[in-house]
């Protein structure tokens, strides 16, 4: 979830006791399904929260716990503002004790003598790990966090991907984003926004000017339009027809690029799949003749050329 929406989802259980999914939908602007997945995230963290299904059912705390979240401290507010309920992301910005503190008092407790239910959490697993895709480790993220604190433009060494060197960059730092498990600087340079993968990013230097970013700019209004702009720039849908038994798999590896899937007889199913680029359709190669692209023609040519080269390496 995210974790602005924690602290008001929970402030808001907390005065109420017992509000329906779509009286917090509308408190914190989201949808009915965001809503019910945020309680299960705050579960999994053993935050007694839990939500009844039914006519009279809603989004309750658990019987026999007191939620107080008065007793935390600014600075763990300020983390669980900062990264809800990730502790990957604290032990890399270096905060992880804090994000303890204030998990261990916002978890479940009931009176002495109660006889404990099982925690959701043993019930309960939350991966967001991509499948097949192991998040890469990066050095120097708290450091980096804490530089940018002293509100000052920074001299980066980074390889764009195009590239096979790193080079200098003088930037104007809003801040660092964290999206599906990577992390990335936020920056201007000279007045328009970029985004930099950490991955890529070399090394730095704190320079002693002060930042100069463009009025009314935020880190979430500019973290929000390079995402937008990255997920709209060069999106291709791909159609193909694929082998029925195959469709767990394929909405397995390909994740959220599946965007659909329809039956076509008992045998074959319509799918469609979103790249940012049509050279990314190689990835559907692992289907082998389970699969048949049907559109569009570029995508086609780029299956073709790699079919016969692939072809030609093992007749030789």
């Amino acid at each position: 979830m995210k974790p602005q929406r924690l602290l008001s989802m929970m402030l808001l259980l907390q005065t109420r006791h017992r509000m329906t999914a779509p009286e917090l939908a509308e408190q914190l602007g989201v949808s009915v399904r965001t809503v019910l997945r945020d309680v299960t995230a705050l579960a999994d963290a053993d935050v007694p929260v839990f939500a009844e299904r039914g006519r009279y059912g809603g989004v309750v705390l658990l019987p026999g716990s007191q939620l107080d979240v008065s007793t935390l401290s600014p600075a763990e507010v300020d983390a669980l503002k900062l990264l809800g309920l990730d502790p990957g992301q604290a032990r890399q910005l270096d905060i992880e004790s804090t994000t303890r503190s204030a998990h261990r008092k916002i978890a479940a407790r009931r009176p002495p003598g109660h006889q404990p239910e099982l925690p959701l959490s043993e019930l309960i697993v939350v991966d967001n790990t991509p499948w097949f895709s192991p998040m890469p480790r990066i050095a120097g993220i708290a450091e980096l966090a804490r530089n940018l604190q002293s509100g000052s433009r920074l001299r980066i060494h980074y390889r764009r991907s195009a590239e096979q060197a790193a080079s200098w960059h003088s930037v104007d730092p809003y801040g660092l984003m964290a999206k599906s498990g990577r992390w990335y600087l936020v920056a201007d340079v000279d007045r328009l926004p970029r985004l930099y993968s950490l991955e890529r990013l070399e090394g730095w230097e704190v320079l002693p000017e002060v930042r100069r970013l463009r009025p009314n700019a935020t880190l979430a209004s500019v973290s929000r339009d390079l995402s937008a702009a990255v997920e709209d720039l060069g999106a291709i849908t791909i159609t193909a027809t694929l082998k029925k038994d195959r469709l767990d798999l394929a909405q397995r590896l390909l994740g959220t690029r599946l965007a659909s899937s329809q039956p076509i007889d008992a045998g074959q199913v319509e799918i469609t799949v979103i790249y940012d680029q049509v050279e990314s359709v190689r990835q559907l190669l692992q289907f082998g003749a389970h699969l048949h692209i049907t559109g569009p023609p570029e995508a086609q040519a780029v299956m073709r050329d790699v079919a016969r080269a692939t072809a030609d390496l093992y007749q030789s």
